[in-house]
């Protein structure tokens, strides 16, 4: 028999080529990206902010914030408190949104209802900002 059975969960799955997922298995491809992440986030001083955005710019991997929230997920002593969603939202939920709202206050960051106050607290990371100023002139 060539032809699979509709109760093999083969007919009717979408799964992705194998070529198009990357090979997590060695140390090499998942800690790539992971290290300049890390260096990114350990540069935001205490009493200031980021945004996931902004961490993924400063570390050479711009448009990967959903990577920048892995790592913190998985990091270890990161001052994972000072990264925020964009305009300053705290993205966790239920306790670990108090927590991080906890943490940041007892740093001095200050608050605008349910938003850090960016224009005040906001981290702005020191290889963003010169090439913000190239792309201006």
């Amino acid at each position: 028999m060539t032809q699979k059975s509709k109760g093999s969960g083969e007919s009717g799955s979408k799964r992705r080529p194998d070529k198009s997922v990357p090979d997590k298995s060695s140390p090499d491809q998942a800690t790539k990206p992971r290290q300049p992440i890390e260096a990114a986030i350990r540069r935001i001083p205490k009493g200031k902010v980021s945004t996931y955005g902004a961490v993924a710019r400063a570390a050479g991997l711009p448009g990967a914030a959903r990577q920048v929230a892995k790592v913190l997920q998985r990091g270890f002593e990161l001052p994972w408190q000072r990264v925020l969603g964009a305009g300053g939202e705290i993205k966790l939920r239920g306790d670990s949104a108090i927590e991080q709202r906890l943490r940041l206050e007892a740093e001095g960051v200050r608050f605008r209802g349910r938003r850090v106050d960016m224009k005040l607290c906001e981290f702005k990371f020191a290889g963003m900002m010169a090439a913000k100023q190239r792309s201006r002139k």
